[in-house]
């Protein structure tokens, strides 16, 4: 790195040599990026999002750009808790980078149960729930979309796992503060936001929607400032770390969303238009705060 900058960040206890995390679902299980960045460089990767079973996901098409984006209905497509344990986590373990599993359930027990089942992988440093699914014993509701529910589903992977817990928020919710502080009420370490947006494409061919779900998830610089918004008001409204997501591309985004009250940033579409994008936004990030004459990123002047 060019500058001699102290990029390294804590949240509560854990500690990451830089802000930057490649979020989960466009990174793999952060072999597939291997040839193009150095992942120890990385203050971190989020797995792709693992359930007990291995899943098929959606019908394709599932993946669509869009302005300044891309829509996707991936379906949560993973190999399952079992091969990955077998097969993914022996080959990272020579890293020494934060490894985050992201996971997910179709019920309040299936988290706890992989919540538990996580807690055994002892290279895995953090466990990032994400609860934008559909409860399937309460008709499809979404685990994201009410207080009550999140408090009741973080609480169930909150005593399954004594492991650093991160709860990925949704911003299909009325109020995102509201979310937040129910997270931290049922016991999460930090919170990680925003997933995607509800989005559609229309093929005017054939009247139909592009993605054979029908909808999809929206990503990109197109989300930013949603996300922004987003993340500044969660940071205000918990005292638990603030992890921010959202089209972020550059080291300027990365700097805005931790200026916005984001302790650490993650970062996701971008991967896909360059596989090394993590690498620059960490060198940038440097760059910008010893040009600053800011010695660590501590120093970093937050918004009121």
């Amino acid at each position: 790195m060019a500058s001699n900058s102290d990029l390294s960040v804590k949240l509560g206890t854990l500690e990451l040599a830089n802000p930057v995390i490649a979020a989960s679902g466009t990174f793999g299980y952060g072999l597939e990026y291997a040839p193009f960045v150095d992942l120890d460089k990385l203050g971190g990767f989020c797995t792709k999002g693992l359930s007990l079973n291995p899943k098929l996901g959606n019908a394709v098409p599932r993946v669509i750009e869009t302005s300044s984006g891309m829509l996707n209905a991936i379906g949560l497509e993973n190999v399952g808790f079992e091969k990955f344990k077998r097969e993914k986590l022996p080959l990272l373990q020579k890293y020494s980078t934060r490894i985050i599993c992201n996971f997910f359930g179709n019920t309040m027990e299936e988290y706890g149960e992989m919540a538990s089942a996580l807690s055994e992988l002892d290279r895995v440093d953090a466990l990032e729930m994400n609860i934008s699914c559909p409860n399937v014993e309460e008709g499809g509701v979404l685990f994201s979309s009410e207080p009550d529910v999140v408090e009741k589903v973080v609480g169930a992977a909150r005593k399954a796992t004594s492991k650093y817990l991160i709860v990925k928020l949704s911003p299909n919710v009325t109020d995102i503060s509201v979310i937040a502080q129910a997270a931290e009420n049922a016991g999460a370490d930090a919170i990680s936001l925003i997933n995607t947006c509800v989005g559609m494409v229309v093929d005017i061919e054939t009247q139909k929607p592009y993605l054979a779900n029908g909808t999809g998830g929206l990503s990109g610089p197109a989300i930013k400032p949603i996300a922004l918004n987003m993340v500044y008001r969660a940071a205000r409204a918990v005292d638990i770390p603030v992890i921010g997501m959202g089209g972020i591309q550059t080291a300027e985004d990365a700097l805005e969303f931790l200026m916005a009250g984001a302790r650490a940033v993650q970062v996701g579409t971008a991967n896909f238009v360059d596989p090394a994008c993590t690498w620059k936004i960490i060198q940038g990030i440097g760059d910008w705060c010893a040009a600053k004459g800011y010695p660590s990123l501590s120093d970093l002047p937050r918004m009121d």
